[in-house]
């Protein structure tokens, strides 16, 4: 069994002690938190599972790491604290643990990654012994592995469209909804996420995967940016009202450039309410989240993915397969070489001794 470490029980912490616990090679040796109320209370407790797994909370990193874990999930934010949080991925990597997570985005494409961010990691890797893999669903296996084994099924390939649709209504971190998205703030509100370039810093690396698996040269990055405000005052169940006038939409692409056309897209479409922009793409079935792949070429091939966890949520489903994702890769990292991974490195996997299995 590999000694396992969910580091953050959040939104990707709850759904990654629940795919531990679930994996037949893995073994949850402990969970490290930050909110002193968490700390002593079962793993179970905070993963929404019955009963109790006989591993408590702890904030005491220190200990965690001296005790030798072979691998952790590293499931803390990164969005608005990136230099701790690689300073925290690091420490597990000089401790010799193999190390999975979604959080640092200049890291997905780690190749095209800048110093600052890569420098660390292979200083703690020749240290330690660790590994680093840097992944999720978009940015992840939403606009890597998907999109190429789809395009391997194309007799041509004029174009790769990658598409997240979503209702941020259902996404459990309002603070990163209203201020680093900016719904429901004032048109004239620059959030942080939608400032030029920062789209290219969290998808680029995507593009680069998906170029450099594609064998093609990316002539440039480029960005287009949509926004609409509401037409009405709406209220949703998770966060509140929205005041009509503020953002309630967003659209945006970035887009590959292959000798002059855009050949290698990423384009999201958010809302805050389906009233908001409904000449927009919506998910086919009507739902609130949805990603979708388009091949343009002979033959021309879509596919979606509709994910659903925690009481039918479309944006917990989209976690809990990022987390899929990272933990099922854990084992393959173990066995593999110390190192610094990307998505085109680590094979997606299938359900090896899962299928139609509980832990218990």
């Amino acid at each position: 069994m590999i000694s396992t470490v969910v580091w953050g029980t959040g939104n990707v912490g709850r759904a990654a002690i629940r795919a531990v616990e679930a994996h037949p090679v893995l073994e949850l040796s402990a969970v490290l938190v930050h909110d002193p109320a968490k700390v002593g209370r079962d793993a179970a407790q905070l993963a929404g599972l019955d009963g109790e797994l006989g591993v408590s909370a702890t904030d005491d990193i220190a200990a965690v790491l001296a005790a030798g874990p072979r691998a952790v999930v590293y499931a803390a934010s990164g969005d608005t604290r990136p230099d701790e949080a690689l300073a925290d991925i690091t420490r597990a990597i000089r401790a010799g643990a193999v190390v999975v997570t979604p959080a640092l985005y200049p890291l997905y494409d780690h190749r095209g990654a800048p110093p600052e961010f890569r420098d660390p990691v292979l200083a703690a890797v020749a240290e330690g012994g660790g590994s680093l893999f840097v992944s999720g669903v978009d940015p992840g296996w939403g606009n890597d592995v998907l999109p190429l084994l789809i395009s391997g099924l194309a007799t041509t390939v004029d174009a790769i469209r990658c598409q997240e649709i979503f209702d941020y209504s259902t996404y459990e971190q309002e603070e990163s909804v209203r201020h680093l998205v900016g719904m429901g703030q004032p048109m004239e509100y620059e959030p942080l996420m939608l400032a030029p370039s920062v789209p290219t810093m969290v998808w680029g690396g995507q593009l680069r995967l998906m170029a450099r698996a594609l064998d093609v040269e990316l002539d440039e990055i480029r960005e287009t940016m949509d926004r609409r405000a509401l037409d009405t005052t709406v209220s949703t169940r998770t966060m509140g009202t929205f005041e009509a006038g503020t953002q309630g939409a967003v659209r945006f692409e970035v887009q590959g450039i292959v000798e002059g056309e855009p050949r290698i897209v990423i384009e999201h479409i958010t809302r805050i309410h389906p009233s908001c922009a409904p000449d927009w793409p919506v998910p086919p079935d009507g739902g609130d989240g949805a990603h979708r792949v388009v091949i343009e070429g002979s033959p021309r091939i879509e596919v979606t993915v509709e994910a659903t966890d925690e009481g039918e949520n479309r944006s917990a489903g989209g976690n809990a397969t990022a987390v899929g994702r990272l933990v099922n890769a854990i084992d393959w990292l173990v066995a593999a070489e110390p190192g610094l991974y990307d998505a085109l490195d680590v094979p997606l996997r299938p359900a090896v001794g899962r299928l139609g299995r509980k832990k218990r």
